[in-house]
């Protein structure tokens, strides 16, 4: 009985102590720093609403401003883009969006399109696909390989 009580005592101060260094811990924080948090909280939605747990900005996204993140580029990379992006005339101008190397296309070089696969490149590449039943099917987009694997050639590992 003793030792029971001595060890519910024991338990009781340790924990009293925890509570009181991690407390000592946190640096003191106005009322007036509190209610900005708070504000700032409600306006960008990272309240938790319901029982789900969820904030309201996850709920309702469509009610908040996208978060912005961090961008990797500096300073110099966002200029040199800005400066290339000016020369190739890839600027839009005017609230109808157009750029000025589609309104004054001899002002500016053509751009070349990426080489990309011939008409019969990519029909060989079909009719592959069609033989092995690797193209996606129905809603849940499962590959065909995998609805009836019996009726298509074992891949080769």
């Amino acid at each position: 009985m003793i030792r029971t009580q001595a060890s519910a005592i024991a338990l009781a101060l340790g924990t009293l102590l925890a509570g009181q260094a991690i407390a000592a811990d946190a640096t003191p924080v106005t009322r007036a720093q509190v209610q900005a948090e708070l504000a700032e909280a409600i306006r960008n939605g990272d309240v938790i609403v319901g029982q789900a747990g969820l904030k309201e900005n996850e709920l309702l996204p469509h009610l908040y401003p996208a978060q912005q993140k961090a961008s990797q580029l500096t300073r110099e990379d966002v200029n040199e883009e800005l400066a290339a992006a000016v020369r190739n005339g890839d600027v839009r101008i005017g609230q109808a969006g157009v750029k000025l190397n589609e309104l004054n296309p001899e002002r500016y070089a053509a751009h070349q399109a990426a080489p990309g696969a011939t008409r019969a490149e990519v029909q060989a590449e079909l009719a592959e696909a069609v033989r092995n039943g690797e193209f996606r099917v129905g809603q849940a987009g499962v590959k065909l390989n995998q609805l009836a694997p019996q009726q298509y050639p074992s891949a080769i590992s």
